[in-house]
């Protein structure tokens, strides 16, 4: 039985992917449910599994783009056999000629045999293993001139036979000098960017070209953060058996303050502006195929173990490349960390129709006054980048005043003050 390969719908605004890669070759055997085909859409990446134990027909090579619906290939249902890489030895053993025995001579007596139009049969071999040697073929040159009276190409041939040496060549010409060796020309590869790839560049043009992008910056102490999470964090995993990590108390100050200044949460559509009564938290992932932004639904209801549950479930589907378009379609507001990375501070590119996005970056340790004394504090810089034509700059300051207020005395983020 035939099974024809299609290519699924993966999302409401997908129509089209291309063929990352097969996982087997054309005319191989695969196993139920065993990887087939990576299908790349610009949202994500689709793994398909062998619906049944069969041999594949690839119908499109890779990087080849497809519709959804089309046929990729064709499962011929059945067993695997063994039999077809004998059949194979069998062809090839067939193909094989048998290669022809090359004359036993030396390369010096193969010339002089060519040059004296001698059959190498009536040379008495004295060689090793057989073989002509060049002072057998001088030597019958020699007896051939003696009795043929049949002169050859050596001059004096019956002299150079009884001395048993060759006459010496004539020098030959000084060979000219070489010319300078060109300079080794420097590698370079050029390859083909991923769907993916594509469309995130297309995304952040897009979004440099459409939105009036502004910055604004703010410096953190994290001295109260990184203490309770110190003080906590053992506890914290026992519990809910999930780490504590920094990113849910930026994740949950983020949702408050979204919160109380609802214009970072909206978005730009023509004349209007949507206002979103909820926060669906973009948390942008790297993973080997370029930035991807997987979305926490309602976080505004999630709780930190919530958010750290999320975050994770999102990250490794990130790593593995497993993550939906519906896992990351319909934010309102992204947070990056480029911290991570070792950035000290940047300025984050809107994640379209996004309005505003909050970049975080390294904790370094900075001499800061406190009370009219300078100590050693945890510093972390912030940057949030807004589109100018809705968004004023106090509503953007003011919001990530509230973010850093939050993050200075953590308790406010459980008494929602």
């Amino acid at each position: 039985m035939s099974i024809e390969i299609i290519v699924p719908a993966a999302g409401e605004s997908v129509t089209e992917a291309d063929i990352a890669r097969w996982f087997k070759e054309d005319g191989e055997f695969l196993e139920l449910d065993e990887p087939m085909v990576e299908l790349e859409t610009d949202k994500a990446s689709l793994t398909m599994t062998a619906p049944a134990a069969g041999t594949l027909h690839i119908k499109v090579e890779e990087d080849e783009t497809v519709q959804v619906g089309d046929v990729i290939a064709i499962l011929e249902e059945g067993e695997g056999s063994s039999s077809a890489p004998a059949a194979a030895e069998e062809e090839v053993e067939e193909e094989v000629e048998e290669a022809p025995v090359m004359d036993m001579a030396s390369p010096a007596a193969r010339k002089l045999i060519a040059e004296n139009n001698l059959s190498s049969q009536d040379i008495k071999a004295t060689g090793k293993n057989g073989s002509i040697t060049k002072e057998d073929v001088i030597n019958h040159l020699a007896q051939r001139e003696k009795v043929l009276n049949i002169p050859s190409s050596i001059p004096n041939v019956q002299e150079v036979a009884a001395k048993g040496a060759t006459p010496e060549a004539p020098a030959a010409p000084a060979p000219a000098a070489a010319p300078a060796a060109a300079p080794e020309a420097r590698a370079k590869r050029t390859e083909k960017m991923s769907r993916l790839r594509r469309t995130i560049a297309q995304r952040l043009v897009d979004a440099q070209h459409e939105a009036a992008i502004l910055s604004t910056f703010n410096e953190v102490d994290m001295s109260a953060v990184m203490n309770l999470r110190k003080q906590h964090k053992d506890e914290f995993k026992d519990k809910h058996e999930i780490g504590l990590g920094f990113m849910s108390f930026f994740t949950k100050a983020a949702a408050i303050a979204l919160q109380e200044f609802p214009i970072m949460n909206a978005q730009v559509d023509g004349s209007s502006i949507i206002y979103h009564d909820y926060v669906d938290m973009g948390i942008a992932v790297s993973t080997p195929r370029g930035l991807v932004v997987p979305v926490i639904r309602d976080c505004q209801d999630l709780n930190f173990s919530g958010i750290e549950r999320k975050i994770r479930e999102l990250a490794l589907k990130g790593r593995d490349m497993d993550l939906t378009p519906e896992e990351m379609t319909g934010g309102t507001f992204t947070i990056t960390n480029g911290g991570t990375f070792g950035s000290m501070l940047s300025t984050p590119i809107l994640n379209r129709p996004q309005s505003a996005i909050l970049g975080m970056h390294n904790i370094v340790e900075r001499p800061v006054a406190v009370n009219g004394q300078v100590e050693i504090r945890p510093i972390m810089y912030l940057a949030v980048s807004y589109d100018h034509r809705i968004i004023d700059g106090s509503d953007a300051v003011r919001f990530l005043v509230k973010i850093k207020t939050l993050l200075e005395d953590p308790t406010r983020m459980l008494l929602e003050l």
